[in-house]
């Protein structure tokens, strides 16, 4: 479980901010995830799962840092701080990073790192993509393209505006991962505690 949502957190934090009127191109979109450096704000994750019948949701907050990884902080409910890098996966535990041991995670992680900086060419490698709407209001669907990334996804969309503002993971086995972001700050200095854990 922990796992497929580590997979997609990096997708939180891309931005776009033209404002055009005409249809977004993958070009442009590119272009202007590149241009956001960091960004910060709270989640909202709540999952849909087949065999529960109320959704379990949980909250926190997340930074995005480009060429640094992603540090995502949840608060209920129950905290737990996730560091997500280039170089894989770690958690804080008894006052240290503990790195996840998982190459094929690690891999999977490194692919979304790059959605961050712009490289779209590389989620080509790995999704059918379709791009729709304006700058304004624009939608991204990822259809899974592998085996292994369509042994867990059937479909993966996200929507936004000048920022990225929901994510929609849905699962083979049916069930359904909604993440909502608010409170969005890009290209913000980030606070020192979070800069320390980047290092």
């Amino acid at each position: 479980m922990r796992n497929k949502i580590i997979l997609l957190l990096t997708l939180m934090s891309g931005v776009l901010f033209s404002q055009s009127v005409f249809a977004l191109t993958q070009q442009q979109l590119m272009q202007q995830l590149q241009k956001a450096e960091t960004v910060q704000g709270d989640f909202t994750q709540t999952r849909f799962l087949q065999a529960l019948p109320v959704p379990i949701k949980s909250t926190g907050t997340f930074a995005f840092a480009l060429q640094k990884g992603l540090l995502w902080q949840m608060q209920k409910p129950f905290a737990t701080t996730l560091r997500v890098t280039p170089t894989g996966i770690a958690q804080w535990a008894n006052n240290q990073w503990q790195a996840s041991q998982n190459p094929t995670q690690n891999q999977q992680i490194a692919l979304f790192l790059g959605l961050l900086s712009g490289n779209m060419s590389a989620l080509e490698k790995e999704f059918k993509i379709t791009l729709s709407g304006q700058a304004n209001h624009w939608q991204l669907s990822l259809i899974p393209d592998t085996l292994l990334l369509k042994q867990i996804f059937t479909q993966i969309t996200l929507k936004g505006d000048k920022a990225v503002r929901q994510i929609v993971l849905q699962e083979t086995q049916g069930d359904k991962t909604q993440i909502d972001f608010t409170q969005l700050k890009v290209n913000q200095p980030l606070p020192l505690t979070i800069k320390k854990a980047f290092q």
